[in-house]
This record gives C-alpha cells, structure tokens and sequence, in this order.
C-alpha cells in the first residue's frame, strides 16, 4: 500500500516536471506581445538638429541668443553648438 503511494506520488511529480517543461517550451516559442503606444501628453517641441519631435518636459533646453532651443539628446546638442 505505502509503495503504491510513493509510486503514485512518483508519477505525479514526472507529469507535474514534463507541465512545467512543456509550458516553458512553449513560452520561448510564441512570439513576444507588443507594448501598447505610449500615451505622450503635453506640449511637443521640435529639436532642430535631427527633427524630431519630443515632450518638451522631457526635452533638454538652452537659452542662446534670446531664442530658447530644445534637444532630444546631449549629442544634438552638441553639434548644435560646433554648428
């Protein structure tokens, strides 16, 4: 009687270990869910060195000649400067 036990729990673990490993097979498998869009609220700005359009909280400022100018990145910057 305990060795039947012992053989059903046996079993048991075998089927529990092939679901676990089928589920992980299958989850390397199936392709990846997109993100959903990223809702952007607020004022967008233009960053004039490569055009693109960015939140303007997000954006990097500098005040030069009066005029205040926005950057995506501190590369755009830059070469807004040696420009």
């Amino acid at each position: 009687m305990l060795a039947g036990l012992i053989r059903l729990a046996f079993y048991f673990a075998l089927a529990y270990f092939a679901y676990l490993v089928i589920q992980g097979y299958r989850s390397l498998t199936r392709p990846a869910k997109p993100s959903p869009p990223r809702r952007i609220q607020g004022e967008m700005v233009k960053d004039d060195v490569c055009n693109t359009y960015i939140p303007k909280d997000e954006a990097i400022r500098e005040v030069r000649d009066g005029r205040e100018r926005f950057f995506c990145s501190e590369e755009c910057r830059r070469k807004s400067r040696a420009a």
